[in-house]
């Protein structure tokens, strides 16, 4: 995944191949029923999610996966700060965002590590929707989540590597 997401690009981080796509905006200049962030930068959402779900850039995706999928889960199990899409201080750029998201595999990564094999029969707790399942479960679905989201951010920066942005016109 690294050697993937090596060299990501500003342009590629904000790129959407659609018009009206959700991103990561600077504070007050996204158009989404919710601008969630604290920082500088928010992220687009809207409770219920429209239907269709709108397009998602590089930026959203990973600003998903650092702060939903990664850093809310570290915080609850693992003894890192509190996280959410609220309080999150959304990346305003690809090479901070890769710093994020290096920062939070390596508490998840650690913190898995620490616990040992035995305790992945363990509930996984009130911290979660489901918290009788054992701690497995919720290992298993956030690998899957690291890979279904990271593999969608692989293919869009394929996508913008091999789209014509002069010919078609360039969205943000």
């Amino acid at each position: 995944m690294r050697a993937r997401l090596a060299g990501l690009t500003d342009d590629e981080y904000f790129w959407s191949p659609v018009p009206d796509a959700w991103s990561v905006w600077p504070r007050g200049s996204s158009t989404a029923p919710i601008q969630a962030g604290a920082g500088d930068f928010t992220i687009d959402f809207a409770f219920p999610q429209p239907d269709p779900a709108p397009f998602t850039t590089i930026a959203w995706r990973l600003g998903h996966v650092i702060v939903g999928v990664l850093a809310a889960r570290n915080a609850a199990h693992f003894g890192a700060p509190p996280a959410s899409y609220e309080t999150w201080e959304y990346a305003g750029n690809a090479a901070e965002a890769l710093d994020q998201l290096e920062t939070q595999l390596g508490v998840w990564s650690d913190g898995l590590r620490g616990i040992g094999a035995a305790a992945l029969g363990d509930p996984i707790g009130d911290a979660e929707p489901y918290p009788d399942l054992p701690l497995a479960a919720l290992v298993l679905h956030i690998h899957r989540e690291l890979i279904h989201h990271l593999s969608e951010v692989c293919l869009l920066r394929d996508v913008y590597l091999h789209t014509d942005l002069s010919a078609k016109g360039a969205n943000r």
